[in-house]
């Protein structure tokens, strides 16, 4: 794997290393550059919910962080029924608004597909993009986030997922996929 040097990601004997605090300070950059006056920022549940509440302290952006979740739209709802994630909480009027979708990990676009769907049950927004951390394709449907912190190719039988130390920092954890 080829990585451009001002790129985080770094490959180690067959391991990679993210460094998520530094992907975050990019993520943050590129998020500064994709708001406009009245962009409202959603954060799906688990990782992009603590990317929004993290965002929102260091843009200073006033109210509190809006999450999505995936849990009622998903389509592998039957084998996954309702996790044990967090609720959707809209923070802001959806209709007309110019919102900004916040995950951690884009990957196939099924969740993506499905927080759009419970976007949607609360209103008609003028504008949805996305920002993740990482993009690590394998995508299964037509979506793309607006801005990437790092695009990384994972096997996949691997999973990536963002965690959260208790002092707020965050870090990315590598796990084989369950069958």
């Amino acid at each position: 794997m080829s990585v451009p040097p001002s790129s985080p990601p770094v490959a180690q004997a067959g391991s990679l290393v993210l460094d998520a605090e530094a992907l975050y300070r990019e993520l943050l950059r590129g998020v500064r550059a994709l708001m406009a006056p009245g962009t409202r920022l959603v954060g799906v549940a688990s990782g992009g919910a603590w990317l929004v509440e993290r965002l929102q302290r260091d843009l200073g952006l006033e109210g509190a962080p809006s999450v999505l979740s995936s849990a009622l739209h998903r389509d592998d709802f039957a084998q996954r029924g309702l996790a044990a994630s967090a609720q959707t909480q809209i923070a802001f009027d959806v209709n007309g608004a110019d919102v900004l979708v916040l995950d951690d990990v884009l990957y196939t676009g099924r969740t993506v597909r499905a927080v759009i769907n419970e976007l949607f049950d609360y209103g008609r927004p003028a504008c949805v993009r996305l920002a993740v951390l990482v993009d690590r394709g394998g995508r299964q449907l037509p979506v793309q986030a607006d801005f990437a912190a790092a695009r990384v190719a994972l096997p996949a039988s691997q999973s990536l997922a963002l965690a959260r130390a208790a002092d707020g920092t965050f870090q990315f954890q590598v796990n084989a996929m369950e069958a």
